[in-house]
């Protein structure tokens, strides 16, 4: 006998695409609501559902890395977004990165497919307090839903702003000056190398400190100074804390060597693949908020770029999340209202896995509350867990800011391990992949 459970998902981004899922696969109806392809917004360009507007890096899969682990729990849980990553996935080393579109694509067809899922392309402004809904509507959620958040459901909000980095053509390097390589040659040599000698990094330090912004919007124009947040800062920003931040940051150099004739540099610049097919490169931590003129301009001074066709400038976007620890529980519902669930970088999860927990864990929880089930808590032992309880209790200092999967929010072994960090956190992962196993047992139910 078919149940008539049903909830609302708004937002088909990672953490909403996620939460459809896994209601639908739990057996609840799902209405997905996209303002796409009607409704843009300033970072969006594609129809397509999950579109990465920043790189297409999901970072380390290592599972002794924090990152890893989530990865490792949301493909044991079933995961969407995991299983799609997997099946597109370009060289990048130790990391797993995607090609974009036709990831994008894979989870798109995955929704629209889905029996127990109806697609709404319309802006959604307001929420039914009645209906179980998920609100998953990202860090660039529309003016008007982001208004009634504020007003109507007192909620309040916070801005900051998020960056993107420029994407080149790969046959406009040149490869007489660059070189493939990974750092401390771990996996395959899948980054291009811009090296840099010490006078050339002087002069491209020079340029960048001195070249023009784009203009500021909202309430950066109004306070005259850009808001950052540290996780994802524009080169510039970056370069103007000292000459040699970048020389620690995306222009490290230690680790890397020419492999023909093993010279080292001064500084290093490092392009990623795209896409599977090699054609574009997007230059790693050059998010940033300069003019596109003033990028072309300072980015063709990097060795290998000077003729680089520049197939997408970096942009500037404006970012909104709530200040969760005083409005969700640790299962992504609302305090005042345990029918609304919030999922994705609004909540102060950041990162696109990070958001696709998020998603997972508002999801499934709002399927178990429509099918009249108890919600699960996955427990701060868990990487997944640990987000929700981060976002949930996180404002210790009173400044509650955005956060990626770590260490440092899991719970602690309540015993000690010889053989430093990462036997410690081998020992954590096994822990939460056995906590994990079991809550699969319960899901099953």
């Amino acid at each position: 006998m078919k149940n008539n459970a049903h909830i609302n998902v708004i937002g088909a981004g990672l953490a909403g695409c996620e939460a459809a899922y896994q209601a639908a696969e739990a057996g609840v109806r799902v209405t997905l609501y996209e303002m796409k392809p009607s409704k843009y917004t300033p970072a969006h360009h594609s129809p397509e559902f999950a579109e990465l507007v920043c790189s297409n890096s999901l970072r380390s899969d290592d599972i002794t890395n924090a990152v890893g682990l989530l990865k490792a729990e949301l493909r044991s849980l079933g995961s969407l977004i995991m299983e799609s990553a997997d099946k597109n996935k370009v060289p990048a080393g130790s990391a797993l990165a995607v090609d974009r579109v036709k990831f994008s694509s894979y989870i798109t067809e995955k929704i629209k497919n889905h029996p127990n899922i109806e697609v709404v392309n319309e802006e959604v402004t307001g929420i039914d307090p009645d209906e179980i809904t998920v609100v998953a509507t990202g860090p660039l959620t529309s003016d008007a839903l982001a208004d009634y958040l504020k007003t109507d459901m007192a909620l309040g909000d916070l801005h900051f702003f998020d960056a993107a980095a420029p994407i080149v053509e790969f046959d406009s390097i040149d490869m007489s000056k660059a070189f493939f390589a990974s750092r401390y040659n771990k996996g395959d040599a899948d980054y291009i190398n811009c090296p840099m000698n010490e006078e050339q990094y002087r002069e491209f330090y020079k340029a960048l400190v001195t070249a023009e912004e784009a203009e500021l919007h909202g309430v950066d124009k109004d306070t005259g100074k850009l808001t950052v947040f540290e996780g994802c800062m524009p080169v510039e920003v970056m370069a103007k804390r000292g000459y040699e931040t970048l020389l620690f940051g995306p222009l490290k150099p230690v680790g890397i060597e020419n492999p023909e004739t093993k010279e080292t540099y001064f500084a290093v610049v490092q392009l990623r693949k795209e896409n599977v097919e090699g054609t574009m490169y997007n230059i790693v931590g050059f998010q940033t908020h300069l003019k596109f003129p003033e990028q072309k301009r300072v980015f063709s001074l990097i060795p290998g770029l000077e003729n680089a066709v520049f197939l997408r400038y970096g942009v500037m976007h404006r970012n909104t999340y709530l200040n969760s620890p005083d409005v969700l529980t640790q299962f992504y519902s609302l305090k005042s209202n345990g029918n609304i669930y919030f999922a994705g970088q609004m909540t102060g999860v950041e990162g696109y896995i990070e958001s696709a927990s998020s998603g997972f864990v508002a999801g499934t929880n709002a399927a178990l509350r429509a099918l009249g089930k108890d919600e699960i808590d996955f427990t701060a032992k868990t990487s997944i867990g640990a987000l929700a309880h981060y976002v949930s209790n996180g404002s210790y200092s009173g400044n509650f800011q955005p956060m990626n999967a770590n260490f440092g929010i899991i719970e602690p072994l309540d015993f000690k391990v010889k053989g430093g960090k990462k036997a410690r956190n081998e020992e954590l992962a096994k822990r939460s992949c056995k906590i994990i196993e079991d809550l699969k047992g319960v899901l099953a139910k």
